[in-house]
């Protein structure tokens, strides 16, 4: 199961639904690790070192980051963005799919656009 980090503006009713439904999902938000107000860079260079996945909404700035990483050749270990507008249980549904069936290190280098359909 994949490790994960919210971004800072990601939605918290999302992170909270998560724990509801799957309670030991290893799960961190940027603002609990000393992170607010960081730039996605350093906050993508974290979720590297510590091996998490990224969960963002935005989609303009931290998938530039993300691709700019892997061009440079420096490892980026995953992305989740997810679309504001999905309904909060398919996000949720979503998510713990993708963090369920994937193993540490199998996002390496991609990024994942939810909605999945």
């Amino acid at each position: 199961m994949l490790f994960l980090v919210a971004d800072e503006n990601f939605n918290n009713a999302i992170v909270r639904g998560l724990l509801r439904l799957k309670p030991d999902l290893n799960i961190v938000r940027v603002q609990d690790v000393g992170l607010s107000s960081a730039d996605d860079p350093v906050i993508l260079e974290w979720a590297t070192n510590e091996n998490r996945v990224l969960l963002a909404h935005d989609v303009a700035t931290i998938t530039k980051y993300a691709y700019e990483r892997v061009s440079a050749g420096k490892s980026m270990s995953g992305v989740i963005e997810v679309n504001r507008r999905v309904p909060l249980g398919v996000a949720i549904e979503e998510i713990l799919y993708v963090a369920e069936i994937s193993d540490h290190g199998e996002l390496e280098g991609q990024i994942i656009y939810l909605p999945l359909k």
